[in-house]
């Protein structure tokens, strides 16, 4: 049985294993397709300049970063950061109301 730790983490291949273990119908193959068909599918949105939201969970979106002057930490040089997009995450109410949940309701 794969269950997250609390306060742990969970990468793709435990996410199969746990959609595999919850939904024995299916083969491990099946789940890995569909999961890897679903991420591929939000990073080409993204990479269109699209967002993706997922009700309840919260919304991928793309920002710009302009160029800037930046400092080398370990030497203190100045140093040119190009400018860039990088993938921004909003959560979703209602994921934030159960990470919230303080058991004093």
């Amino acid at each position: 049985m794969v269950t997250p730790v609390p306060g742990g983490r969970m990468i793709k291949s435990e996410l199969i294993a746990k959609l595999a273990e919850e939904n024995p119908h299916l083969t491990q193959r099946d789940i890995e397709r569909v999961v890897s068909v679903v991420l591929e599918r939000m990073i080409q949105a993204l990479e269109g300049g699209g967002r993706v939201e997922l009700r309840g969970f919260g919304a991928l979106s793309v920002r710009s970063r302009d160029a800037r002057a930046g400092r080398n930490p370990r030497t203190g040089e100045p140093v040119d950061v190009r400018a860039k997009h990088v993938p921004f995450f909003k959560s979703g109410k209602e994921l934030r109301e159960r990470l919230n949940l303080s058991g004093d309701e």
